[in-house]
């Protein structure tokens, strides 16, 4: 009789342990401006090749909260995080002035931007950079004011889980005042014009600070001149829509101003709109279009991978992880399809969902049919 024993056939094994996933990285607080100039041109900046984030890409000034210039924040696990705030604005005012050396500023107790002499101006940009004095009390003692409220809220953008760095960063338009001109409005206090032009922060973290028509900037990401990740690209797809410089045989028909005014009312009215739908084409609404733009929040998701030109198709209406049992959300309606190269991505396109759809069920069709033959 053997003596070796054996498990009990009634003995179970255990049930295997359920992976628990790991909580996401936590965001860090952002904020970004998309600066329109006096003839509704975008300013964007060049970044360094060694940046850790968007390297060698062209971005808009903006960058991470800091305590020290802007005040403190809600806890970072908490919703409050992805909510619009003075912060935030604050943010978003220094780091245009840090970067790019435009002071997005009010006199104290006046309705002009403040106007600082350059050699002011510069000594407190560097002064601010590297955090030996506070932004606001700087300000005040060129005797200015942040001109936050100047700002749109213009979407919000939470960083996928899949990356290693993540964001929640509010984006904002901001638009400098229009050239004054004779069919400017006369009602009201009159603001002393001025020039603002962009210079870049001596290569600490970009290399060229310039203004172009939205569309130029997208022209030359198709055309491989530039890089622009999806989020750039997709906001600058919007304002294309509405903003174009004038052409020479403009100036016959309309002021320069007015030419401007009109643009900057068709995007205001815009961003003021819902549903944020395809106009006069759609007749079901998701829920995300029923959001205004300056609520709407994008964590962007890979839906597929286009079989026709291999480019990932990225939806827009997820919020993120940490706001996934909430009702907030971006845009069903458009799709953005890029491929993600090692030099960055290439062949970005803002596209209608239904349309990418349709080719998509169709280019199946046809390859079926010819799998038959």
């Amino acid at each position: 009789m053997s003596t070796t024993s054996s498990p009990s056939a009634s003995a179970k094994d255990p049930l295997p342990k359920k992976k628990t996933r790991p909580p996401p990285t936590p965001v860090r607080p952002s904020s970004s401006i998309l600066l329109l100039s006096h003839t509704n041109q975008v300013l964007a900046l060049h970044r360094v090749q060694t940046s850790s984030s968007f390297a060698s890409a062209h971005v808009f000034p903006g960058g991470n909260i800091s305590p020290f210039h802007d005040g403190a924040l809600p806890d970072l696990h908490s919703l409050d995080i992805h909510q619009d705030s003075d912060v935030y604005r604050l943010a978003a005012v220094r780091e245009t002035f840090e970067e790019s050396g435009i002071l997005l500023a009010r006199k104290a107790g006046s309705v002009g931007l403040l106007d600082v002499p350059e050699d002011i101006r510069e000594a407190g940009r560097e002064e601010v950079h590297a955090n030996h004095i506070k932004f606001t009390d700087w300000l005040e003692s060129v005797g200015g004011v942040a001109d936050t409220e100047g700002l749109i809220p213009f979407t919000r953008w939470v960083t996928p889980l899949t990356m290693p760095k993540r964001f929640s960063t509010q984006m904002y338009i901001y638009m400098l005042p229009l050239s004054p001109s004779a069919s400017e409005p006369t009602a009201g206090p009159k603001q002393e014009f001025i020039v603002h032009t962009p210079t870049h922060d001596g290569g600490l973290e970009h290399t060229a600070a310039t203004f172009d028509d939205a569309a130029t900037w997208l022209a030359k990401a198709r055309a491989g001149d530039i890089i622009l990740f999806p989020p750039q690209y997709y906001l600058l797809h919007l304002v294309s829509q509405f903003t174009q410089s004038m052409r020479p045989n403009d100036t016959e028909q309309v002021s320069a101003y007015d030419h401007y005014q009109k643009q900057r009312e068709a995007l205001l009215s815009f961003l003021k709109t819902t549903p944020t739908v395809r106009p006069g084409v759609q007749t079901k609404t998701h829920p995300t279009a029923e959001i205004p733009w300056a609520e709407k929040i994008m964590s962007p998701t890979s839906l597929f991978v286009r079989q026709s030109d291999k480019r990932i198709v990225l939806g827009l209406d997820k919020p993120g992880p940490e706001l996934k049992e909430t009702k907030r959300g971006g845009d069903w309606d458009r799709v953005v399809l890029v491929n993600f190269t090692r030099a960055g991505p290439r062949n970005v396109e803002v596209r209608w969902r239904e349309d990418v759809l349709r080719e998509e069920r169709e280019g199946e069709a046809v390859r079926g049919g010819e799998a038959k033959l």
